[in-house]
């Protein structure tokens, strides 16, 4: 037996014992947290149970234990299906948008409040900005179709301006629509995402501004040098945990703002999921089943890989 291995073993009996010993200690926080286990339990991993029905054809008379077994062939008929692979595609580069114009807004705008040094100029901006978030989606949508018509403001300006000669059809070119989704999450959603970076700025060391200072940096090399690689770590955790949401590009939005002129578009795979387990004359819940089984499990793959690229970087991870 080598050292290493004789090393190895002594190490874990002290950790088990570690481990009880701080049970035993904050036994108290142990049962405050039962409650919390029991709900994610519940809601979260119990209906886990519900994707045997995607290997099924599953029939709502016949019930789970009823249903005939068909094995892969419903991930068979979404993979050869162009309206699932169109709903990847818009999933996906919908979730790319939000993903880049939604941090690089959100550690912009945290940048810029931190600068500022009127403290109620501060709080009045924060405020406006992430008020949206508590907005319900159905209103924000209807303010952007107000916003984004023929006759909105929005052409109204670009009009007055003389960028453009008649009204852009915003609402009615596919080819907007990803962008018009980027654009009103971004809205709803910068302020909200600005407080935990503005939160990670309040902990940096204001020795460093002052010492950055005296050796003659100026503002922006301040913010270069010692406000970003201070959120660094912050950014970079955030940055796993949305990789591993690229294929929660949300619902509401797409499935409020579809028409006809943009379905190729607009269908992300929730929405996918939705038509086809609950619409049509006989509904195919496996096949919403199936969809969704397969979104969490790129989800959870996505969100190891970002891990482990992160830790191989030697950087922040998430787990």
């Amino acid at each position: 037996m080598t050292a290493r291995s004789i090393s190895n073993n002594a190490v874990k009996p002290a950790r088990k014992k570690g481990f009880f010993r701080t049970l035993g200690k904050q036994w108290q926080l142990m049962i405050m947290s039962v409650p919390m286990l029991l709900y994610v339990l519940l809601f979260n991993y119990a209906p886990l149970w519900g994707w045997v029905t995607a290997f099924q054809d599953y029939q709502a008379k016949k019930g789970m234990f009823g249903s005939p077994w068909v094995g892969l062939d419903n991930f068979k008929w979404l993979f050869g299906n162009n309206d699932f692979l169109l709903s990847i595609r818009n999933t996906l580069a919908m979730s790319l948008i939000n993903l880049v114009f939604g941090t690089v807004s959100a550690v912009l705008l945290a940048v810029l409040l931190n600068e500022v040094r009127n403290k109620t100029f501060k709080r009045s901006v924060q405020t406006i900005t992430y008020l949206p978030h508590f907005l319900s989606m159905v209103i924000v949508v209807n303010m952007a179709q107000n916003l984004f018509s023929s006759n909105g403001a929005i052409n109204d300006l670009l009009l007055g301006v003389g960028l453009v000669k008649e009204p852009v059809f915003f609402l009615g070119k596919g080819e907007y629509f990803w962008w018009l989704v980027g654009v009103i999450n971004v809205w709803k959603e910068v302020g909200w995402g600005t407080i935990i970076y503005i939160a990670a700025m309040t902990s940096i060391d204001p020795s460093l501004y002052e010492a950055a200072a005296i050796d003659g940096a100026g503002r922006f090399q301040r913010i270069l040098h010692v406000t970003l690689p201070g959120i660094k770590s912050t950014f970079m955790v955030l940055l796993i945990m949305n990789i591993g949401h690229l294929l929660e590009a949300g619902f509401e939005i797409q499935y409020l703002m579809r028409n006809g002129l943009v379905m190729k578009y607009s269908d992300t795979i929730d929405v996918f999921v939705m038509i086809y387990s609950f619409g049509g004359s006989r509904p195919h819940y496996a096949y919403g089943v199936a969809a969704g089984m397969f979104k969490s499990i790129v989800g959870i793959i996505l969100l190891l890989g970002a891990n482990r690229i992160a830790k191989l970087l030697d950087e922040e991870t998430l787990i």
